[in-house]
Parts: structure tokens; sequence; C-alpha cells
């Protein structure tokens, strides 16, 4: 019977919860029709309508040096790369398929070449991989949730073996666990419910496929979607993890309110994945890219909720990351490069979310993230005077007094910084406030 291992657990999850910051990649066959990665079942095209785009692939400009020099430049401390999505066309060279990157027009192993891009930026490097595959004849095609001829009664289920599909997916999850070096990350996705299936766990042949990935990965870290999709938070949380739970909880496209914690509340490990526009692959017509004033605040709102951000970028057809993907990821980095103290190794706080913004927490230091200024000296919530040794500002090491002014005289219990007499804050994004505890 499975036993979890907390204390392997912790060892292993020691430098994700270090890092803190990702950059996630959605990229393959659909940045040609530059419609989103789910464009060939939202529009229920074809198998023989997709080929073309098989046909046509050849990113001349695909440069994973630079994508891994643009993550790093942005204070990313890892990348996942999309090996192989949902359409079933894989990134890498496949023995069991046809349908790889290999066989296209550019003839490479992009997988191969990602890998050791991210690791010659001395970062982390995890995969995805789709659990579900469009192209396989084996799959479920009629009635499946997700599949594109879900509504076609031409391709009805019968003949179709899923145990020949499920050894085809644990064939080439081996491949990659084999053949391409040290995977710090397996980012499977993801499990569902249909009426005539219900696609999580040991559908999969879970517990088989998870002992096969850390086996062949000592210390690889994996996902919950084994269990779940973007929502659910899976056995781990339960207390009772089963042999192929997730190492962290996976919320996509939401910042959980509160952080996430077990049913006995103890906080668990997590990560939310956020697209920088409203699509995770290219998409032509989807200009509303979010600020990096916005995500800046994003990812400090993660880690003082004990959390990651994977943030994420949909190269184009030819291989180049949008350049609004691209300044975004710049600014994010000059932020980082004079902050990024108050977000690696940090988490919550242990104290109540300010007016002012948020605060993150490393052992006796806390970080006061000013996303705003106040009248008068600047509150510092959840801290007595006294228990002070000194406050500096974070970006520039300049040390900020404790107001001595007579207007905080009535919350003596309450340590206020003064700021100086200027209204406007020195970063009008986040100013951070690094406060050292006697």
């Amino acid at each position: 019977m499975y036993k979890f291992d907390r204390a392997e657990y912790e060892k292993r999850m020691a430098w994700y919860t270090q890092a803190r910051f990702g950059m996630f990649i959605h990229w393959g066959l659909y940045a040609i029709p530059a419609r989103g990665e789910w464009v060939r079942s939202v529009e229920e095209m074809p198998k023989e309508d997709y080929m073309r785009y098989f046909e046509e692939f050849d990113p001349v400009d695909y440069d994973p040096k630079q994508w891994a020099r643009a993550a790093k430049e942005a204070g990313m401390r890892y990348m996942v790369l999309t090996s192989k999505h949902h359409d079933g066309f894989c990134l890498f060279d496949s023995q069991y398929t046809d349908f790889k990157s290999t066989n296209t027009k550019c003839g490479r192993d992009l997988v191969r070449e990602f890998l050791e891009a991210g690791r010659a930026e001395g970062l982390k490097v995890g995969l995805y991989f789709s659990l579900l595959d469009w192209y396989h004849d084996d799959y479920p095609h009629y009635g499946d949730r997700n599949h594109p001829m879900r509504f076609n009664e031409n391709y009805q289920n019968g003949g179709r073996n899923f145990d020949n599909y499920l050894t085809y997916m644990h064939n080439q999850v081996r491949e990659l666990c084999s053949n391409y070096g040290k995977l710090d990350i397996m980012w499977f996705d993801f499990s569902y419910e249909d009426k005539y299936n219900v696609m999580r766990g040991e559908k999969w042949r879970a517990t088989e496929l998870v002992n096969m990935v850390r086996s062949l990965q000592p210390g690889i870290i994996i996902d919950n979607r084994l269990e779940v999709s973007g929502e659910g938070f899976g056995s781990l949380w339960t207390g009772e993890p089963e042999p192929f739970h997730g190492d962290f909880v996976s919320p996509e496209q939401i910042i959980p309110p509160n952080g996430i914690q077990d049913k006995n509340g103890r906080d668990m490990v997590w990560e939310a994945c956020v697209t920088m526009n409203n699509n995770w692959g290219y998409c032509q017509d989807d200009r509303f890219f979010k600020p990096a004033s916005m995500l800046i605040k994003k990812l400090v709102e993660c880690v003082s909720k004990g959390g990651n951000l994977l943030l994420n970028v949909g190269p184009d057809a030819k291989g180049n990351i949008p350049p609004q993907s691209m300044q975004v990821l710049a600014d994010i980095g000059a932020w980082m490069r004079r902050n990024s103290e108050s977000i690696y190794g940090c988490g919550k706080a242990g104290i109540g979310k300010p007016d002012s913004g948020r605060i993150t927490r490393k052992g006796n230091v806390l970080y006061y993230h000013l996303f705003e200024n106040t009248i008068g000296p600047m509150p510092l919530p959840g801290i007595a005077p006294g228990e002070i040794d000194c406050v500096r500002m974070l970006a520039t090491g300049a040390e900020v007094p404790l107001s001595q002014s007579w207007v905080r005289n009535d919350y003596a219990d309450i340590a206020f910084a003064d700021l100086g007499p200027d209204p406007i804050l020195p970063d009008p994004v986040d100013t951070v406030l690094k406060v050292q505890l006697k």
C-alpha cells in the first residue's frame, strides 16, 4: 500500500517553492491557424483538414536560447514547454508516431533544443504532456467531451482500443523521461469526465505511469492533473493521497482567494498558471495583453498566499514570442532585478493584507509591497515599533526611518514608516520596504 513520505516530498519541492516564478510555453501546429491551441476542437475540424498545418510547419525563427534568455532576464527560475498538446502533435522525436516535428519541414527535435537551452541558462526545465490525444485512432472520438469529432456520427468508437492508446501514451512519457536528461517537472494535462467515461486516475493507469516517471527521473515534480483539471485539488488535499497524487495544485486562470489549504488546514504547494492575454497558444486577434504592472502585482499576490506563478507565452508559427509578450517580460525583469529578494524563497507573512498592497515573508524579514501611497506616514500593520530592527528600501538599500509624527500617536501598537514628503512612491507599480525584525 502506498505511504506518503512528507520529508521526501518537502525535499523535492524545496527548489520549487524557492523559485516562485516560471514560464509556460504553449506552441505547436495551432500557431499556424493562430486561433488558439483548442482550434481543432472548437471548430470541430477533421484530422484531414488539420494535416495541412503539419505539412506547412517550419518555424524558421525558432531559437530556444532566446526564449530561455528572456525567461531568465524576466526573473523566472523555470520553464515548461508543451511537448505534446491535445492535438497529438509531438515537438520531440518519438519513435511511436509519425506525427512529430522531425517529420515536418523543420526536421528538428524541438524539445531537445529547448531543454538544452534552458539548462544552459541555469533554469530548471519541465515538459507539459497532454493525456488527451485527438490524433490517435484509439482515443475516444464520438461522445467524448473534447474530441473534435465528438458530435460526428461517422466517428463511432467501435473498434477503438483504449488500452492501445494508453500503451502508446506511456511509451511516449518513457521516451521523454529516458532520452532527454534530467527533467525537473512533468506537467500532465488533464483529467475530466464525460457521459461515457470517467477520464481520471487509474483510467490513465496513473499509478503505473507515475511509478515509471519517478523511477526514471528521481526527484521530479509532477502536477495534480492525473486526478483533476484546472479545478479541483487532488487526493493530497484529503490527507490520504493516492500513489499518483500531484505534488502541487494547479489552479488555472485564477489566483486562489486565500491560497490553498488541505482538508486539515495545512498549507499546500500550488501554482497559478496564467496567460498574458486570453489564449494559451498563439492567437493573432487576441490583443488583450495584461500589462506588466498588473502581472508584477499578481506575482506578488501569489507569493503572499504561498504560491507560484507560471506565466504563459504563445510563440507564433515562425517560433517568435510575440513582441507584446517580450516587452512585458522585459518590464517584469526590470522590477525583479531590484526586488526579487521579496519573491524568491518568500511566502505567507502571517499578517492580514494591508490596504496599501501585499506582504511577503522570508524568515525574520517582512517585505511590504506598496501598490499605493497613504495619507500621512505608511502603516506597517502586524508589527509594533519595538519589534523592528530596521527598515530599508529594497530597491536601493536606503534607510527608511520609523515615523515619530504626532498623527500616529493614537496607534502606538502599529509601526509607521516615514516615506518623506513626496506623495508619489519611488516605484509607482510596487515599492518594496524590507523590514528586518529583531
